[in-house]
């Protein structure tokens, strides 16, 4: 985290004595990274957090990716994705490399124990479903739409509230660290001296929610801690709650942005996507498409222009909004364009987008720079009619209609391509009306 917090009670200096209502020394735990050159916070607990035993490995969390030769477009439709497990041994991953992965978990059972990744951070976007995480860094209240970041090592429990109601089971999307770097603000929202947001952030410190009380848990018992390490969950217990923190300070917390407090930034004409960026790690980036005005040049075209990733793979996480930019897709959905394959509006798209205003999509992206595999459980639910789906003319016209040099030949009326400079719209009869909003997915 890119500045300073504290939680609870605290020692004056760091590495003095502090002790409890009894007498006995607080035992105090930094917890940093990078050895010790990088972001870090201490904590103090009521008991000395190496004390647990009962460790065994209870089971593999390594990914099988299968089709690794194989480069195609892929569209997962997630939703019929039946819950299972608790928001842990519930996750599925869907897709992933040596950086990262990505899964979607629709837990159905609640966790009866606390978890600590111990090989990645976790990015864990809440696209149904409200709650909390109980952490050793305090307690943090989530709800839809919502970005947790949970960096490496914090032991926490995921708690669902009961659905009201006419209101949709849990589901959240996942994205983890798999190359031991951590998730954070891209630096160049981020001043060097101060560590604190600058002016052109889409974000800054006042929309991040923090760990609040309760923080302490002094409680006595066998408590099963697991722990992701070595690509296995390993079962430990401890004989006291191991939220026993009593306080803590530092810039190495989980914390909490929704997306809703995204500040779109907009322009005259398309902007590019890393203008969405919202988080980043090494090897991969984190991207918030929210709802926003559009390009208001006269001429604009608000979709966006064909592409090549040839740097990177795209993968999209559809949350809400109008899917008419994109054949059959729906929310939940999950869109992935290899690097090496151009890729844009499907046919018909782009004229039909001249005019709009506005935008409703919301959707969560991440590009990675290394290629992507999808898991066997992807290959379940992957539409094998996606890749055809730009098949068709976009912009009809007669073959031969064009010289050798790339200019249109007269079409005899003198009207040359029907369009008059500086209003956008085409001459001619029958001409819909544009609609005013329209979604714009990459």
């Amino acid at each position: 985290m890119p500045y300073y917090t504290k939680l609870g009670q605290v020692p004056a200096k760091r590495h003095v004595q502090f002790r409890r209502p009894d007498g006995a020394l607080y035992s105090e735990e930094v917890f940093g990274t990078e050895g010790f050159v990088g972001p870090t916070s201490t904590l103090y607990h009521i008991h000395p957090p190496t004390q647990v035993h009962g460790w065994k490995p209870l089971y593999s969390t390594k990914p099988e990716y299968v089709e690794t030769d194989i480069m195609r477009m892929r569209h997962l439709k997630s939703m019929p994705m039946e819950p299972a497990g608790d928001p842990v041994t519930g996750r599925v991953v869907l897709f992933g490399n040596a950086d990262c992965e990505m899964a979607v978990c629709a837990p159905k059972q609640p966790m009866k124990y606390h978890f600590k990744n111990a090989m990645g951070d976790e990015c864990i976007f809440i696209h149904f479903g409200r709650g909390t995480v109980h952490t050793s860094f305090g307690t943090l209240e989530f709800h839809e739409k919502d970005y947790i970041v949970i960096p490496k090592g914090v032991i926490y429990r995921l708690v669902f509230d009961k659905p009201k109601k006419g209101e949709p089971n849990p589901r959240f999307l996942l994205i983890e660290t798999a190359n031991g770097s951590h998730i954070g603000p891209p630096p160049r929202y981020v001043s060097k001296q101060t560590a604190q947001f600058l002016e052109h952030s889409p974000y800054c410190e006042r929309d991040l929610r923090v760990p609040e009380l309760p923080l302490t848990y002094d409680e006595k018992g066998e408590y099963e801690v697991r722990i992701k390490a070595r690509d296995c969950v390993h079962s430990y217990t401890y004989d006291y709650h191991p939220l026993d923190t009593v306080g803590w300070d530092g810039c190495y917390y989980p914390y909490i942005f929704n997306v809703d407090d995204f500040a779109p930034i907009v322009g005259k004409l398309h902007m590019p996507p890393p203008i969405h960026q919202t988080f980043e790690a090494h090897n991969f980036v984190i991207c918030s498409f929210c709802p926003r005005v559009l390009d208001f040049h006269p001429d604009a075209i608000p979709v966006p222009y064909n592409h090549s990733n040839l740097d990177s793979d795209e993968v999209l996480y559809y949350v809400e909004g109008n899917y008419k930019a994109r054949k059959g897709i729906e929310v939940g959905s999950l869109t992935l364009h290899p690097q090496g394959i151009p890729h844009g509006p499907h046919p018909g798209t782009v004229e039909a987008s001249i005019g709009a205003k506005e935008t409703t999509e919301l959707a969560v992206m991440c590009d990675t720079f290394r290629p992507l595999f999808p898991t066997r459980a992807a290959l379940e639910i992957d539409d094998l009619n996606y890749p055809a789906s730009w098949q068709g003319e976009h912009f009809p016209h007669a073959a031969g209609s064009h010289a050798a040099n790339g200019a249109a030949k007269a079409t005899g009326n003198g009207r040359g391509n029907g369009m008059k400079s500086g209003r956008g719209k085409t001459k001619g009869k029958g001409r819909r009306k544009p609609s005013t909003v329209v979604n714009t997915w990459t």
